[in-house]
């Protein structure tokens, strides 16, 4: 079974080493590649010096963009699990093991990393647990079913979610809207839990201005990705 781990990278260059160290240690029988995405820090420079397997697109595309380069990647190397894992060192390699066989035994579609089944590690900031508990329950009124992390973007899929997204993918905050997507076409989504890491460098491309806009334009969209269905 063929395994990817999509790494989607802007300005990482503070992370990325120990993403990839994780990796190695942890699902050394997983292929990854880096989507960098235009980067304007050194984050390519890493990656070359490094040898590491990465993309590098020609220009700066958002998370939307980089992740589905990422899925086009799978697609076209007929890989059966694709497993999505930012590069800013929040995600731990320790799960994927575990995430693949809950997903094989359980026959998911995709699975997502939840940091709050279990409600332990990198719980991120109060604000942004409203603004999660919030699309909980939109995407609950929505679908029917309850994703107690919609935002995480620590989420895997089998070779029907690879395609799917590669053919389609939204652009701007993709995570609560492609649930909506996968739930509203009858694809089998659950959760399993994780332990996420604050931020080992940088800064999240989300700001508190940002954030308002963000609750608008997702809610948006998750009822504009329900009614495509």
């Amino acid at each position: 079974m063929k395994k990817l781990i999509i790494i989607p990278a802007y300005n990482e260059e503070g992370n990325l080493v120990h993403t990839i160290n994780d990796l190695k240690s942890y699902a050394p029988e997983f292929d990854y590649v880096i989507i960098n995405d235009s980067s304007t820090d050194d984050t390519e420079k890493i990656c070359v010096e490094n040898n590491y397997n990465y993309i590098t697109l020609p220009v700066n595309l958002g998370i939307g963009g980089a992740v589905q380069t990422g899925y086009l990647y799978a697609c076209r190397h007929n890989y059966d699990i694709a497993v999505q894992f930012d590069g800013d060192g929040q995600h731990n390699a320790k799960y994927l093991n575990e995430m693949v066989n809950y997903l094989l035994e359980n026959k998911f579609d995709m699975l997502i990393g939840s940091r709050f089944i279990k409600n332990k590690g990198f719980q991120s900031s109060f604000m942004r647990r409203v603004g999660i508990k919030y699309f909980t329950i939109l995407i609950k009124i929505l679908t029917g079913v309850k994703i107690t992390d919609p935002t995480s973007g620590m989420r895997m899929g089998n070779a029907k979610v690879i395609a799917e997204f590669a053919k389609d993918y939204p652009k701007d905050y993709p995570e609560p809207e492609s649930c909506v997507f996968l739930l509203s076409k009858k694809y089998k989504v659950a959760e399993i839990a994780v332990e996420m890491n604050m931020r080992k460098s940088g800064v999240s491309s989300i700001s508190s201005i940002k954030s308002i806009y963000y609750m608008f334009k997702v809610t948006i969209a998750v009822i504009i990705a329900k009614i495509k269905k």
